[in-house]
């Protein structure tokens, strides 16, 4: 009997994708061939989301001549924890489901994914913000009730269809897609790092994929910004949604998050961070990467990278310091207790290629914001 190696399953995209300023009316005919009885699963925001009622209606027109067959809504909040998960198992036996439909952030699609995971149904996202890449990935993300991050799950597939929605998307504020671009730059900083030297096939496809994405990002964000619902803002939502997730795929668990995202997830434990959105929160957590990359390997390329995002940071709005997450009364013994969870054993923080304690995680911390603060009186005084 010979010796195989390892299997490596990867999840890289959705089953299908319908991406335009109507997609949710085009969509109805492809989520009737996934399932007769949806439960759709939102935030109070997204249900009362004037597209929706449309995919209800027509939904509703699809089905009126089979009486026995309906569509039911539920919310998900408070968060993606488990309690939530729980009661929308129940629900989703007791409205008989075959299909879920999960339409609103992150945090809402993560929880449809886990649902319909667990129940072994099909699931449609329908992404209301451009903040994620959730609405692709064939992952989910677990809180506390009080929005601390817990752990992720890998599930079996991506979703079987993505609805993106341009008109959609134009409705959040444009501070959601400002984080999400946070979220989505944050692929190369990382992938580069944990996967930059591999010799493997997809995993360099993934690492220059999050190299274009990166370019992608910085030659068109202010612009998107400017002009929300114009051609490049449609581009930088792609980005952001599906580009992102399409990195993931392809590199895996060893290409998707590093440093910056293992502060993102140590932040979380602090309550005064809680306001912050996800992807300001990885912004951060870039800086605070390429920080140490500077301090414990002396990478001046790293420096000059950090230099390079705080202006553009600056320019589109993303946080820069602990002050601009919420955190400018944060004590150093709460900041090491954030850096101790993000250093735990499981950590994707690990992924670099040099060791980190949570010591050296606060230093680092805490002189991103220093150095950023320094920059900023210089600034003011050149005015």
């Amino acid at each position: 009997m010979t010796n195989h190696p390892t299997m490596i399953s990867l999840s890289v995209a959705p089953g299908r994708v319908l991406r335009g300023k109507h997609a949710l009316k085009e969509g109805i005919e492809y989520i009737l061939k996934l399932g007769q009885r949806p439960l759709i699963i939102g935030g109070e925001h997204s249900l009362a989301l004037s597209q929706l009622q449309v995919l209800v209606d027509r939904l509703g027109g699809a089905l009126r001549d089979q009486p026995e067959l309906e569509i039911a809504q539920i919310s998900y909040t408070p968060d993606c924890c488990e309690t939530s998960l729980d009661r929308l198992i129940q629900a989703t036996s007791a409205h008989q489901a075959d299909l879920i439909i999960g339409i609103g952030g992150g945090k809402c699609l993560d929880t449809a994914k886990l649902v319909a995971y667990r129940c072994q149904l099909p699931i449609v996202t329908i992404p209301t913000t451009g903040a994620t890449c959730a609405a692709w990935t064939a992952l989910s993300n677990i809180y506390s009730e009080s929005g601390a991050f817990l752990y992720d799950v890998s599930l079996a597939q991506c979703p079987d269809l993505l609805i993106l929605d341009y008109g959609i998307i134009a409705t959040a504020p444009s501070r959601m897609l400002v984080a999400g671009i946070g979220d989505a730059i944050a692929k190369w900083y990382e992938a580069s790092v944990s996967s930059g030297h591999s010799s493997q096939t997809l995993l360099i496809a993934a690492v220059q994929q999050a190299r274009v994405l990166r370019d992608i990002l910085f030659q068109k964000s202010a612009i998107a910004i400017a002009q929300p619902g114009g051609a490049d803002w449609q581009e930088v939502v792609d980005a952001t949604v599906l580009l992102a997730g399409v990195i993931g795929g392809l590199g895996g668990a060893q290409c998707r998050t590093v440093a910056a995202h293992a502060v993102h997830n140590g932040l979380t434990h602090l309550p005064g961070s809680h306001h912050a959105l996800h992807g300001e929160k990885v912004a951060y957590g870039i800086l605070v990467q390429l920080r140490l990359q500077e301090i414990l390997q002396g990478d001046q390329l790293a420096a000059t990278a950090r230099a390079q995002l705080l202006d553009f940071y600056t320019e589109i709005g993303l946080p820069k310091t602990l002050a601009d997450l919420g955190l400018s009364e944060i004590t150093i013994s709460q900041l090491h207790h954030a850096a101790t969870l993000a250093c735990q054993a499981d950590s994707d923080l690990h992924r670099l290629p040099f060791a980190v304690v949570p010591e050296q995680l606060v230093a680092a911390m805490v002189s991103t914001t220093i150095i950023e603060r320094m920059a900023e009186v210089e600034r003011v005084n050149d005015r």
